[in-house]
């Protein structure tokens, strides 16, 4: 049998690989927008994740939902989790410089703690998960740096945009949790099917993909970021909502802006400053008060 302990460090370990997962695609975006715009980027992602999810749903033998009370509510998930979010970060993040973008965006959990203490109290809150919120948008203040927070109040617009796709994440980690009666591969397969079905003909009148012509890297990044970044991740996300809840799945919005670091690291050789590190240190002690078991 196992442990909850097991359990725990278990489920902590997907969080921090779902924190990989997306926090490398902040790097894979940067490449495949080279030479493909935004909004077909975006279609391009949804439409290979929902083949990818779909093969899997067939091989599994799993059958789509057939009542339409359910494929209205995944709509809406879709809707907060991709066909808005992803739509108005990509718009905002063109005017907003990237390290601000990247401190809005890591607010999620902030707005998960204040809906759920005070409207939905679909799971419990305490002054350590406020506390945890809290820490963690430090830590990524420390990491992007203090430079990153003159541009605020600037390109207004833009700033709220970026920051109001963090309050679609934290809408959509809140209404995630109401689909217990599908598995979570069915739930990430109905919300990129939907969001297909509105972003694949967005793309074809904005942006008529038929006359780019994208760079094979800029193809390999988008099919990756597709594959991973969000045919994977969803698995991983919408299964983490049922066992961390919704606030510690968006904790994980902590961890990205480490992994960001790391790939600078690795990749472009760049170096940790002590001011970084105490960073990522109180982005760390945030995740862990976020998801600390509740003593008995």
């Amino acid at each position: 049998m196992t442990s909850p302990q097991h359990n725990i460090v278990f489920e902590s370990a997907l969080l921090c690989f779902l924190a990989l997962l997306w926090g490398s695609s902040y790097l894979l975006i940067k490449v495949a927008v080279e030479t493909i715009p935004p909004i077909t980027l975006i279609a391009t992602r949804v439409f290979i994740a929902a083949i990818f999810l779909s093969v899997i749903v067939i091989w599994k033998g799993e059958r789509l939902p057939r009542d339409g009370k359910t494929w209205r509510l995944l709509l809406v998930q879709s809707f907060l989790t991709s066909i808005r979010a992803w739509t108005v970060l990509a718009w905002g993040q063109q005017f907003v410089d990237s390290a601000l973008a990247s401190m809005l965006n890591s607010t999620s959990p902030v707005f998960v703690f204040l809906i759920t203490f005070f409207f939905t109290r679909h799971e419990t809150t305490s002054w350590l998960k406020l506390f945890g919120a809290c820490m963690g948008v430090v830590g990524v203040s420390l990491i992007v740096g203090a430079d990153a927070l003159q541009g605020l109040g600037q390109q207004v617009l833009a700033q709220l945009a970026v920051l109001s796709g963090a309050v679609m994440y934290a809408g959509a980690a809140i209404f995630g949790k109401r689909f217990t009666h599908l598995t979570p591969l069915m739930t990430a397969t109905c919300t990129m099917i939907w969001a297909s079905v509105f972003l694949v003909p967005l793309s074809l009148v904005i942006d008529e993909p038929w006359t780019l012509a994208p760079s094979t890297l800029s193809m390999t990044a988008a099919v990756t970021l597709a594959l991973l970044g969000t045919g994977v991740a969803l698995l991983i996300y919408f299964r983490l909502l049922r066992t961390l809840g919704s606030l510690g799945t968006t904790s994980q919005s902590y961890l990205r802006a480490g992994v960001g670091v790391a790939l600078g690291v690795i990749v472009l050789g760049e170096h940790i400053t002590p001011v970084i590190g105490a960073g990522i240190a109180t982005a760390l002690i945030g995740v862990i008060a976020i998801n600390s078991p509740k003593r008995a």
